[in-house]
Parts: C-alpha cells; structure tokens; sequence
C-alpha cells in the first residue's frame, strides 16, 4: 500500500473510532442523566402506588443522585487505574442491572434501594464517558465533539420529565426503569468492541478519601431531607449534619497531606478549575430542585396529567437539544468563561421570573418566558462547561477532573432537591393548591439566587489565552496544558479485541 493510501485508511480508521466513541459515550451519558429527571413526572404515580411521603419521594430522587455523587470521583479514579473501558462496562452492567430491580420494586423501601445501586453504576460509568471520548477525538475537534455530547445530555434532561410522564400514564411507571435495559445491553458489545482501552496515572486508590467524603455527603444530604420530618433541632438531624461538616473537613485536610489524594487539593488554585466547580455545583442546585417542585406544580396544582406537564416542561428543559451544539462552537471560538456565564444568568432570570408568576390558576402561557429563557441558559451552559474542565487540568489528570465535576454536579442536584424541598415544607405543603404555592414561590425564588451565584462564580475564570492560531487557544489554569491536547499521548489507548 503506498504512504498515500495507508494515510487515507488511518484517518479513515481514526474518523470511525471517533463516531464510535461519540456513540456510545453519548447513549451512555443519555442513560444516566436521564435518571436523575425521568422519576420527577411520575413521583404522584409512584406514591399513590407504592405510598410514602414527602421525604420518601425526595429519596426516590436523592437515593440515585447521592450515590452517583460521592461515588463518582472514585469511579473516575477506578477507570485510570484499572482500565477506562473494563470500568465503563462494569459501570454500565451494574446501572443496567439495578434498572431491571428498580422496575420490579415491591414497595417503596426496595425502590429507594435499586436507585441507590443504579446511582453506584452511573457513578463507575459516567466519568468515563468523557475521559473515553477525550481519548478518542483530535484536540481541534473536541469543542464540536462536547458539543454534542452536551446535546444529548440536554436531550436526557429534556425528554426525563417526558419520558417519564408519558410511559407513567400510557403504560406503568414501571416502564421507566425498564427503558434502561435494552439500551445497556445494545452498549455492553458495542462498548467491548469499539472503545480503546486507556488508562490514567496509575495511582493507588484512595480509599480513606473516598469513605471522608462519601460519609460527609451522606450526612449533609441525610440531615437536609430529614430536617422538615423529625425537626431541625432533633438530635439525629442534627448529628447527621455536624458529622457530615466534620467528615467533608476531615476530607480536605486529609487530601492536602495524602501522597495520592483521590482529589488533590492543589487543583483548587487554579481559578479555572474552581470557578467551573462552583458555577456546577451552583447551577445543579438552583436547577434540579426546581424542576422538581415544578414538575409536581404542574401536575397536583394545575392538573396536567404527566405526559401533558412533561410536554409542558420542554421550551425550558428540551433547549439543550438546539442550543447546546451551538454553545459548543461558540466556546471553540470566544471560549466557554462568557458563554457558561451567560448562560447561568439566563437561567437565574428565568426562574425568578417564574417564582414571581406562580399562582395556584396561572396559565402556561404567562409561564411560557421563564420556561423559554431558563433553557437556553441551560444549553449555554452544557457544552463550554464540559470543555472549561477538561482544559482547566494537565491531560493526565482529566480523569480526576471529570470525576470531580460531575460529582459536584451531582452533589448540587441531590442538595438542591434537599434545600427547596426543606423551604417548601416550612412555607407551604400538599394540603391544597395555595398551600402548594405558597411553599413552591420562595423556594424557585431561592433557587434563582443560587444560580446567579454561579454565574458570579464563572465571571472568576480567567479569560483564555490568545494563541498564533488566531485565537482558537482555550482557557486554561496556570499549569495545565491548554486545550487538553496532549491526552491522547498520555492515555495509552490499546487496540480493541
């Protein structure tokens, strides 16, 4: 074969292992954040089925979210030491498995438990997916390739409260979970055979680091659901929440001295590495709770029937779909800081506009604009933040990176679920309608706050760096390798069997 045409089959090769990648890395990321959402539009079904109260309809959320969370920074670290895709399919195995248990739940009790062990396999899972992908698309096409993978993201947190509705009142709730399985099983071959298999910087895991924050996390999101049941001042509340502070502290000044921190604390000088986190975490708390609550609004107050207020839901949570490859390009070309910032905003903006138009009667029209604005902050926000932490950190340490961030996002959402719930309970309730209301205004108000503290916490990346190719140079902390490009040299990708 000439030089000519073994070039031409190598990109040939190279252009299907990309598409493979972005394939099954997508449905992957798909399967998992649709399960953070699908559950909201059928918590009324569920609990008429299966009964419990509030704070066990909470965990039927937060039991997936905590889990995926403190588990996710070790699920990353497993994939750098023992293989990116032997973990990725272990992940997806587990996640599949526990979807098949979460539909065959008999009460509420055993449902809450298949949640939590789907939220351990998303934990091992979705990390990887974008470590796995990093490895396989060229660093000048990864905006584009983010672009999409943020797409399909959005197109999970879109379709969750639809899906949801829509399988909950034409065939059972049960059919959410269901959903999962053939999905995983398509991936598990597919994944076996068409990713390369990569590995990160071989360090031992942590595991003193991961039981200090896995116990924190626990106990702040612990206290923060329980708190509204047994009393802010009860004794196991109470315990549950200074035992939780305690652990997380105990975590940072054990990673600060750790020679193989599971998240090294010298991460956190860069002001592009925080600043992402904190705008992460910010906006998954002010977001999930308030879908949440409105999702329910949309049904117990207004009276749409699931499908109907999960159709409803979509100008705010089905934008991601066509906004955020376009987010992608644009953070490829003016950089994500302004675009995540935008973003936030936008969203902030629309969900203190919605917390100030809510009443037990009010039309979905007058409702429509917040919707509308909340998703294009969102879709501006999906993509460039993905690309600002996987530039913000050296190639050898995306792993770590990714890991991190998606479990701050994690860990926003199930305290974001926590918090709204717990000023929902103390402003209002169930009772009826206006009780309803009155609880549901101050809490998306609360959540409008938090996401404009996130886009305060994105103004403080810095501005990237103008480089000799006319700018395209991505932003990236002082230290770290701009633009993540060398990650494919230092993932020692291995050929398939």
């Amino acid at each position: 074969m000439s030089q000519h045409g073994a070039r031409r089959t190598t990109q040939h090769t190279r252009r299907g292992g990309v598409v493979w990648a972005l394939l099954i890395t997508s449905v992957a990321g798909f399967m998992a954040a649709l399960d953070n959402l699908v559950v909201t539009t059928a918590l009324p079904s569920i609990r008429e089925d299966l009964g419990g109260a509030l704070h066990d309809l909470e965990w039927t959320v937060s039991a997936y979210t905590l889990t995926f969370a403190v588990l996710l920074m070790f699920g990353a670290a497993l994939g750098d030491r023992f293989g990116r895709r032997r973990l990725f399919l272990v992940g997806l195995t587990v996640f599949t498995g526990a979807s098949a248990a979460a539909a065959v739940a008999p009460g509420i009790d055993s449902l809450i438990a298949a949640r939590a062990v789907q939220g351990v396999g998303a934990a091992i899972m979705m990390p990887l997916t974008l470590t796995l992908l990093t490895a396989a698309v060229p660093a000048e096409r990864r905006g584009m390739a983010y672009g999409i993978w943020g797409a399909v993201n959005g197109l999970a947190v879109a379709s969750g409260p639809l899906v949801g509705g829509s399988l909950t009142e034409h065939i059972s709730w049960q059919w959410i979970f269901w959903l999962n399985v053939p999905l995983g099983l398509a991936l598990l071959p597919l994944a076996r055979l068409r990713l390369a298999e990569s590995h990160g910087t071989g360090a031992p895991l942590d595991i003193p680091g991961t039981l200090l924050a896995s116990g924190g996390l626990f106990g702040i999101v612990y206290g923060l659901v329980r708190g509204p049941v047994d009393g802010w001042t009860g004794a196991v509340v109470l315990t549950a929440l200074f035992a939780g502070v305690a652990l997380l502290v105990g975590f940072v000044l054990y990673s600060t001295r750790a020679k193989n921190p599971m998240l090294p604390m010298r991460l956190f000088r860069s002001r592009a590495f925080s600043g992402v986190n904190a705008a992460s975490l910010l906006m998954f708390l002010g977001m999930f709770g308030s879908i949440f609550l409105l999702s329910q609004y949309m049904q117990l107050v207004l009276g749409y029937s699931p499908t109907e207020a999960g159709l409803r839901m979509l100008p705010w949570t089905g934008m991601p779909m066509l906004v955020a490859p376009i987010a992608g390009i644009l953070s490829d070309r003016v950089g994500g800081r302004p675009v995540v910032a935008a973003g936030l905003v936008l969203q902030a903006a629309g969900l203190g506009y919605l917390a100030s138009v809510i009443t037990a009667d009010a039309s979905y029209a007058i409702q429509l604009p917040g919707l509308i604005v909340s998703g294009i902050g969102m879709a501006l926000y999906f993509a460039p933040a993905s690309a600002l932490v996987m530039s913000s950190v050296a190639a050898k340490e995306q792993g770590i990176a990714s890991g991190a961030n998606n479990a701050l996002r994690e860990v926003g959402g199930a305290l974001g679920i926590a918090v709204m719930s717990s000023i929902f309970a103390a402003q209002g309730g169930y009772e009826s309608a206006q009780t309803f209301v009155d609880g549901l205004r101050p809490a998306v108000a609360v959540g409008a706050v938090v996401v404009a503290l996130g886009g305060l916490a994105a103004l403080a990346i810095p501005a990237r760096r103008r480089t000799g190719d006319g700018g395209r140079g991505a932003s990236a902390a002082p230290g770290a390798e701009p633009a993540a490009e060398p990650a494919l040299a230092t993932t020692s990708p291995t050929t398939p069997r």
